[in-house]
């Protein structure tokens, strides 16, 4: 009996891309066994043996970024400018993970009453990733870059819908010099992943998807004890302040919303507007989401492309017809559009509150929800009241107060200030509440997946 199969398909023309052959139990456990087998030898490299690998992995997916940024367009739809950044946000990761992995990692002498101290930060083993379609090659090296710094093994299940993507970064890890096997890609069903998390040379799991999938995993995983870092779904509110720059923020929100068409954790999705500014904001975000261009990702004068399926873009509709049904008005888009590609419209919602999918959920879609506050901490209030904390943004042109509010009052992870950014290789990512727990980049990510190992020495 043949094994099962993957079928991945553009979501422009709706048509099938490639087929991959699902593996069985035994293919999948040669691929733990194999990743084992080289962190076994991996681990035993010097730091700086290690960032000389990843930097040639900055260099060969510098190298590959056409053929991988069509890829990803042609597998989830994103615009063809945007897979080209997200190649060289990856290499970025390399660059800076190899520049200062080694000296993060560094022996640390500490002074004990019994004599000398010190911590070591050593490998665990094989860390295994499950990972989401939105960002097919950052949300695999997000969490493999550094996992492969501190010596670990590393293991990806990616979404079938860019399963391709997945086998590509493989590749190109190889190419660059990585041991062949250290890196394995599953290719596998949600029952078989689950003896992945149960495996005994597996150390550690990390997942980003939505809170529903992250509580599975964890739960899993905390059954077997094994270390876990959650990225979790997100409602980022994004405040407008009473002395915000109007112009800025529109702007910034706007993009804000639509990157990556839209389906991204960090996407600002809800605004929040103090009544000074309530009318002004509404009117210049729906004129300019009417003006957004639907339309191939490939073509540079596509401002949105198609969402990743079929099941995704109804999804998305479903949620804005119930925030309606509930009182919403929508002030841009709206409808499904008549024509071939799975395209839902930038979306603009008005009255949006509790109750509403707009105000309580993840939209994962071009679908903005707008709020009116009374004031600057009312809009603090508004932008807390939600079971997720992952990111947000502040607009204000007192910026020290932004700051101070941002740091004692807001409720999440990570906050923009009169900016939006989805992630550096230098500040650490990750949330609080039900957008997940543990950090991605940064010397704090760096040190998720490793040993602290504390050595004590006699005088």
């Amino acid at each position: 009996m043949t094994n099962p199969s993957i079928q991945t398909t553009n979501p422009l023309t709706e048509q099938p891309l490639k087929s991959y052959p699902m593996m069985s139990d035994a293919e999948a456990l040669d691929v733990v066994e194999t990743s084992h087998a080289a962190f076994l030898e991996w681990r035993l490299k010097s730091p700086e043996e290690r960032a000389g690998v990843i930097a040639s992995i900055a260099k060969e997916l510098r190298n590959s970024k056409e053929e991988f940024a069509q890829l990803m367009t042609d597998e989830v739809g994103k615009l063809i400018s945007d897979s080209r950044e997200e190649i060289e946000l990856c290499a970025g990761v390399c660059d800076y993970t190899a520049k200062n992995g080694p000296e993060m990692l560094a022996d640390e002498q500490h002074d004990v009453p019994s004599g000398r101290g010190l911590v070591t930060y050593s490998p665990m083993g094989v860390i295994y990733g499950i990972q989401p379609w939105n960002f097919p090659c950052y949300q695999a090296v997000r969490y493999s870059i550094s996992s492969l710094m501190v010596g670990n093994g590393v293991l990806l299940k990616h979404s079938e819908n860019c399963t391709g993507s997945g086998l590509m970064l493989r590749d190109i890890y190889e190419r660059a010099g990585l041991p062949k096997g250290l890196f394995g890609v599953l290719l596998i069903s949600h029952d078989q992943s689950d003896a992945i998390i149960e495996h005994d040379l597996v150390r550690g799991v990390t997942l980003t998807g939505s809170d529903k999938a992250g509580r599975t995993v964890a739960q899993k995983a905390a059954a077997v004890a094994k270390k876990t870092v959650m990225e979790l779904g997100s409602n980022d509110a994004y405040m407008i302040f009473d002395d915000a720059d109007l112009d800025l923020a529109i702007k910034t929100c706007v993009k804000g919303r639509l990157f990556n068409n839209g389906q991204t954790c960090v996407n600002a999705k809800r605004f929040i507007v103090t009544e000074k500014n309530y009318d002004a904001f509404v009117k210049g975000y729906a004129d300019a989401f009417k003006a957004v261009t639907m339309g191939d990702p490939n073509k540079e004068e596509s401002g949105l492309g198609p969402l990743v399926s079929r099941s995704q873009r109804d999804q998305v509709h479903k949620q804005v017809e119930e925030s309606v049904a509930n009182g919403a008005k929508i002030v841009a888009g709206g409808e499904i559009p008549d024509q071939a590609g799975w395209f839902y419209p930038a979306t603009a919602l008005v009255d949006v509150a509790p109750g509403q999918p707009a105000y309580d959920d993840e939209i994962f879609g071009p679908v903005a929800s707008i709020i009116k506050a009374r004031d600057d901490e009312d809009a603090m209030r508004i932008a807390n009241d939600s079971r997720y904390g992952l990111g947000g943004g502040i607009f204000s042109k007192d910026v020290d107060r932004a700051v101070r509010m941002a740091s004692t009052h807001f409720d999440t992870g990570m906050v923009n200030i009169n900016t939006y950014s989805i992630a550096s290789p230098d500040m650490p990512f990750g949330g609080v509440k039900n957008s997940g727990y543990g950090r991605e980049h940064g010397e704090v990510g760096l040190k998720e997946f490793v040993n602290v190992k504390a050595i004590t020495i006699a005088d």
